[in-house]
């Protein structure tokens, strides 16, 4: 969950190093430091907090080195400290790194370092690693088989094979100072090409200002960079033929673009991504009487035929997006569906399952629980029979990513890149991937007549409109009732139906970035319990769509919460009659079909919980306690 990056070349490396972190703050901003060698030692300076600190401590320091490493944490092994902060060094101080992920057997090395002299100076597991390179250095003869140019690559190759866990590190010494070296396990790690420099970083953001040429390592493989080029081995040291690829990123992508945070600007890009995502997956040439497919997932028809099971895989956000999904499928595709977990799902698996399709969904497509849950489905599913084969699928943001090296077949969702670490556009492109699977399966099982199929391709086709009619209708309006709630501690949000992950998510985002206590219910479980916590200073958002009967019981559930004086917001497309006399105030969507609800009324709960945050001073976009990419389990 860390960022990493790493820089040789012909310029002062520092200031590269440091405008790389900032693209990759949003994985972890607990502390920050850089290591550079210089007139053959080791600079390390580290700051507690976030990266402009460490900014400040560097300013005045005309520092001319020519490759470094840096490094923005979030904290897992030790506090938030500045003696737990990267780049960590040996005992002598000629070895640095900067590691993201966690070495699991770190407390057995670090004992046996100990005992062999070494002198440990942190709290973090990171800091054996180059303990462990300047051990394996000191037993390296200098003049024997091993050359000089490879014995740092060889320490490096023998430490990594002694570690265990998921980890990307990248390490530089001061008696090597010609080399860079990167290695992957488990946590992604990409080299950049430039034109006589070369770039690492934990994620590409931090490369496409320099270069637009990228090699992403794979599990395994580690890398020496220096000044004439880049050589990759794999942990045996045999030498591999890699080719790096051109990305089509704009740079300006990750900028702001006048938005106050990124997660406004990502809030305002939905419309756009949503409209792409149907761009890529509906087919124009459909109609009721052909007999091509509305929807153009190109997936083969093993992977789809005979399903009698799906399981869903995720976390957070993603898992949100996974039980609007659960409900697509059984109610479009007639498939059952279970949600899982990722996390808990690798330590109490379910029985395996005939015909079972396992999707796991990531926005990033690096979510350590995510990857281990499906890995493990994969080999417990080995050497059984045809119908208990593994049939994995992905929906995921980042094709390139160890998600997409895991599974035979993905939904790329379309999002570009999410820099705020609340997720919000990610997870409007994940529902629209859910919704373009159901109905490319419901079309193969003939569950769905094809004019109902076409009333919902309509529909869907009419949203990314609708999301901006509620983005220009409602956020100034959002923006004034949030001042309502700068003292507010806690929150209730309900809904029924495809509504309720919903609620679950609007829950979720206010908790991630105004740190107010919110939870999300089934409405109808109100008074099961949770209705003991209502009264005058606990607000109750209430997702209430016309359609069905589940519309009248939601107006039934709230005004329940009403009679505990609580406050009521609704978000619904009505706003006359007995709805007005109901709610405090009302957030109001366009008239859609329940079906395709949640799509439009997720809108006003992220700018709820935006407007709320940003009220109150919080830093939006690089909440406490909080990374974008979540790389450990």
């Amino acid at each position: 969950m860390c960022g990493i990056v790493g820089y040789i070349g012909t310029q002062a490396a520092s200031e590269i190093l440091l405008a790389g972190l900032e693209k990759l703050e949003y994985r972890g901003y607990d502390s920050a430091g850089v290591a550079t060698v210089r007139e053959g030692d080791i600079h390390c300076i580290r700051a507690k907090g976030k990266l402009q600190n460490l900014r400040d401590k560097l300013a005045g320091d005309e520092n001319p080195a020519q490759i470094g490493i840096g490094h923005t944490r979030w904290a897992t092994h030790g506090k938030p400290e500045e003696y737990n902060a990267h780049p960590h060094t040996d005992t002598a101080r000629r070895v640095a790194v900067v590691q993201n992920g966690i070495v699991e057997n770190y407390r057995e090395l670090r004992e046996e370092l100990k005992s062999r002299g070494h002198e440990f100076r942190s709290d973090t597991d990171t800091e054996v690693i180059p303990h462990l390179i300047a051990e394996f250095l000191s037993l390296l003869p200098s003049n024997s088989a091993v050359s000089p140019h490879s014995r740092f690559l060889e320490a490096v190759r023998q430490a990594v094979n002694k570690l265990e866990g998921a980890f990307a590190i990248a390490v530089i010494s001061a008696d090597f100072p010609d080399e860079l070296i990167v290695a992957r396990q488990q946590a992604p790690l990409a080299i950049g090409f430039g034109s006589g420099e070369f770039f690492c970083a934990s994620d590409t953001p931090a490369i496409v200002p320099h270069t637009r040429a990228v090699l992403s390592l794979e599990n395994g493989e580690l890398a020496r960079l220096t000044p004439l080029g880049v050589e990759v081995y794999n942990f045996a040291g045999d030498r591999l033929k890699k080719t790096p690829r051109t990305l089509n990123w704009n740079p300006i992508l990750v900028e702001k673009q006048g938005f106050r945070h990124f997660m406004l600007k990502e809030i305002y890009e939905q419309p756009g991504v949503v409209r792409t995502c149907l761009e890529a997956y509906f087919n124009d040439d459909w109609t009721a009487s052909n007999e091509q497919s509305p929807i153009k997932l190109d997936l083969p028809t093993e992977l789809c035929a005979d399903l009698e099971h799906i399981q869903i895989l995720a976390c957070g956000t993603s898992w949100h997006a996974g039980l609007v999904g659960k409900y697509l499928l059984e109610q479009l595709a007639g498939i059952t569906t279970t949600v899982h977990y990722a996390s808990e799902f690798r330590y109490a698996p379910p029985p395996l399952t005939a015909h079972t399709l396992t999707i796991g969904v990531t926005q990033s497509g690096e979510t350590a629980d995510t990857l281990a849950a499906l890995s493990m489905e994969q080999t417990r599913r080995l050497g059984k029979s045809a119908e208990f084969k593994a049939r994995l699928l992905g929906i995921t943001n980042r094709p390139e990513s160890s998600l997409g090296q895991l599974v035979s077949h993905l939904i790329d969702t379309h999002a570009g890149i999410e820099i705020g670490v609340a997720a919000t556009k990610t997870f409007s492109a994940q529902l629209v991937a859910f919704y373009c699977l159901a109905l490319e399966l419901a079309y193969r099982r003939k569950s769905l007549s094809t004019k109902a199929i076409e009333k919902i391709l309509d529909g869907l086709r009419l949203l990314p409109a609708q999301i901006e009619m509620v983005l220009e209708s409602q956020e100034r309006y959002i923006e004034e009732l949030a001042h309502d709630f700068a003292e507010t501690q806690d929150f209730i949000f309900l809904g029924r139906g495809i509504n309720y992950p919903i609620a679950l998510e609007g829950a979720l985002k206010l908790k991630e970035i105004s740190y107010i206590h919110a939870e999300g219910y089934p409405a109808g479980e109100m008074k099961h319990g949770p209705i003991a916590l209502l009264d005058a200073k606990v607000p109750v958002v209430a997702i209430a769509m016309p359609g069905s009967l589940v519309y009248e019981k939601v107006i039934s559930n709230a005004q329940e919460a009403k009679a505990r004086d609580s406050r009521l917001i609704g978000v619904t497309a009505a706003n006359e009659g007995e709805e007005s006399d109901v709610f405090d105030q009302i957030l109001p969507v366009p008239l859609v079909d329940e079906l395709l609800s949640p799509i439009v009324t997720v809108i006003p709960l992220q700018l709820l919980a935006y407007h709320i945050a940003s009220r109150r001073g919080l830093d939006v976009d690089q909440p406490r306690n909080l990374a974008k990419s979540v790389t450990v389990e």
